[in-house]
């Protein structure tokens, strides 16, 4: 071979190793592009699967916010519940509940509807009387609110009207307060021979006055004289029931406010222990050995109010819902503790009563 065929041999060998070379070059790129659409089809799904589950619906959450402790509310919140279960929510399944207790606090309520706000819950809900309204309404003027009391929402600046509440609350009402008058009539009712009557009011309650001002009306017309006996706090109870007892008068009316009727179980203890006629509000007194309560059927007010909490969940504006009012008052007299008090019930009594414990 000469060494033109030398030179045309060597250029072969080398145009045969350049292309194995190129070719090999190829593989290597033509691998490493193929993991990288697989390093980005993975990061890719892990980017969606992060991005679906941010953008799945959260559980909403309702703020309730209680001016007592769970345990004295405990039926109050179970008669909500039934409510909002009748919509569809059931707590710890598609629905969440964040507490607020005041615990007989009053006081404590603003900062802690505050607190209910800055959470940013979904709805608050205020139950238990004017007082957490009031609270509630304070707080936020945009976070939808749905309340539970039993004075006049409108006289008490709570909401516009009861057939368009306006902006952000709404909420159901049992007016037990418009029925204290009530209360007067049934203790001379009971005891016809009475001139004086005592009346226990809370001074810090939002509804006092105009409480007073109808049962002084009253008593006009009944022909009674009233003394007013003022308790907001638990340790002045026994004096109220010790100066009606020491006075001789023929019986004692409590005004409607929710840190009474919270305290039955004391109250009727006290009344027995001084063996004074009294009545309430509400039924958890005669249960509790009391003699007798009228007022507004608080298990309807509550239930009600979580079937608005749910209706608000489901997208109804609270400016639409007008507020429900809870129209059923209940007559609740107790036998054993009229025995015990020597003061018999008529029988038109009883058969007026919408339930007699024995």
């Amino acid at each position: 071979m000469g060494i033109q065929g030398y030179a045309l041999a060597i250029d072969r060998r080398r145009g045969i190793l350049a292309m194995r070379c190129t070719n090999s070059r190829a593989v290597t790129l033509q691998r490493r592009a193929k993991r990288r659409d697989v390093l980005f089809l993975i990061a890719g799904v892990a980017t969606w699967t992060t991005k679906s589950f941010a953008q799945k619906p959260s559980v909403p959450v309702i703020g309730y916010l209680c001016p007592e402790s769970p345990e004295l509310f405990a039926t109050r919140l179970q008669a909500f519940k039934q409510g909002l279960g009748e919509v569809g929510f059931v707590e710890g399944r598609n629905v969440k509940l964040d507490y607020r207790w005041a615990r007989g606090e009053y006081s404590r309520l603003p900062e802690l509807a505050a607190e209910l706000v800055a959470r940013n819950v979904d709805i608050i809900v205020a139950p238990g009387g004017a007082p957490v309204a009031l609270a509630a309404k304070a707080a936020s003027s945009t976070k939808t609110i749905v309340f539970e009391m039993g004075g006049d929402p409108v006289q008490l600046r709570v909401v516009d009207s009861l057939s368009r509440p306006g902006g952000n609350i709404t909420g159901v009402s049992s007016l037990s307060v418009d029925v204290s008058p009530k209360r007067l009539e049934l203790m001379c009712d009971l005891v016809p021979t009475a001139t004086k009557l005592m009346v226990v009011a809370n001074p810090t309650s939002p509804t006092v006055q105009s409480q007073l001002q109808k049962l002084h009306a009253a008593a006009g017309t009944l022909g009674v004289r009233l003394d007013i006996l003022h308790a907001s706090k638990e340790d002045e109870f026994e004096t109220v029931f010790d100066t009606v007892a020491r006075d001789r008068a023929s019986g004692l009316v409590f005004t409607s406010d929710p840190y009474f009727a919270f305290r039955s179980s004391q109250l009727a203890h006290l009344a027995t222990k001084y063996r004074v006629p009294a009545i309430t509000q509400t039924r958890d007194f005669p249960v509790a050995g009391g003699l007798m309560s009228y007022g507004g059927d608080f298990m309807q007010s509550h239930r009600r109010a979580g079937l608005y909490a749910g209706r608000v969940l489901l997208g109804e504006k609270p400016s639409d819902l007008p507020v429900q009012l809870v129209t059923k008052v209940e007559l609740v007299i107790n036998l054993k503790a009229a025995k015990l008090l020597g003061q018999a019930f008529s029988s038109a009594f009883v058969a007026g009563a919408d339930e007699v414990i024995e």
